[in-house]
């Protein structure tokens, strides 16, 4: 039924004033204009709407199946207008999110948790993923926003924000490493066996370049999917592991574990990157989130070297 809109308001105020006259007095155009209105949805719809009553005109059968179209349409249109406004007024809406596992804590600790308590009707969905997951969910549109740590060009990817994040030697307060003042070289820290995430983990193919590059070989005594595993192994002081600083910022300012800075400079340029997908028009949600994950982020404050006073007990 292609009935312009404009059309049907005639013919709903007509039924409710009771008569054409009073009708078009409401809508403050003359009688004529009303009725000329009628006689065109007549004509589309093959059938007379109004009848002559002792109380004015009302809907024969035909119309009063039109009026409860007009009343449900109108009340959707109510809705609409609602959802719409509650939905700039970011009471409502949906964000999914794909990230890198070191970034978890980070992002719960705060980050999320003042979000939600500003947007309550803001649905956050939060899921883990390899660096290639990450890229995959972005650019095919199941994530609005991703975090990934180390680099990966790709001509889809947009990134919204980059703060260098070094890779540093993470172990626990009582290792034999803890207490040295200056950078951490390659060279002795091959001498020393390292929990490390699994091959084709990107913080893996990172810390596997820098060894190759300085023509060393590292010692793995122990390789993971988890960082939990990688986290607790540090603590363990047999071994020591190879992270971002802000994968670990719990256990550092609760001193379960220290964090030495490494003689690397490809370990040093390493970065931390909030990614979109180039062209995706973001919802007003996912704006002030981006917004919010820069500002309160520890992965996206800029450091560029651990303060090695702050970490160590």
């Amino acid at each position: 039924m292609d009935i312009p809109h404009q059309r049907l308001v005639y013919f709903q105020v007509t039924i409710e004033a009771g008569s054409v006259r009073q009708a078009a007095a409401r809508l403050d155009i003359a009688p004529s204009a009303v009725s000329r209105q009628l006689t065109l949805i007549e004509a589309a719809l093959g059938a007379p709407l109004l009848e002559r009553s002792r109380n004015g005109v009302v809907p024969t059968a035909v119309g009063e199946m039109l009026l409860e179209y007009c009343r449900k349409r109108s009340a959707l249109d109510d809705t609409f207008s609602e959802e719409l406004d509650a939905y700039q007024r970011l009471e409502t809406g949906h964000l999914s999110l794909t990230v890198g596992e070191g970034f978890v804590g980070d992002l719960v600790d705060a980050p999320l948790r003042t979000f939600t308590e500003s947007y309550r009707g803001v649905r956050l969905d939060v899921n883990t993923g390899s660096t290639c997951e990450i890229i995959d969910a972005v650019v095919g549109d199941e994530a609005h926003i991703g975090l990934m740590y180390h680099e990966r060009i790709h001509p889809k990817l947009r990134f919204w924000h980059s703060s260098r994040q070094p890779l540093v030697a993470l172990m626990s307060p009582t290792h034999c490493l803890a207490g040295e003042k200056d950078a951490l070289s390659l060279p002795v820290l091959s001498e020393y066996p390292l929990a490390l995430w699994r091959t084709g983990h990107g913080v893996r193919q990172l810390v596997d370049d820098g060894f190759r590059e300085a023509g060393l070989r590292h010692q793995v005594s122990m390789q993971t999917n988890s960082l939990s595993v990688l986290k607790h192994a540090a603590r363990s002081e047999l071994t020591l592991t190879l992270l971002p600083a802000f994968a670990a910022a719990r256990e550092l300012e609760d001193g379960l574990l220290v964090a030495r800075n490494v003689d690397c400079e490809r370990f040093r340029q390493a970065h931390a990157h909030i990614i979109t997908r180039v062209g995706r028009r973001m919802p007003r949600a996912g704006l002030q989130l981006l917004r919010h994950l820069e500002r309160w982020m520890r992965a996206f404050n800029s450091r560029t070297e651990v303060d090695i006073n702050a970490t160590h007990s």
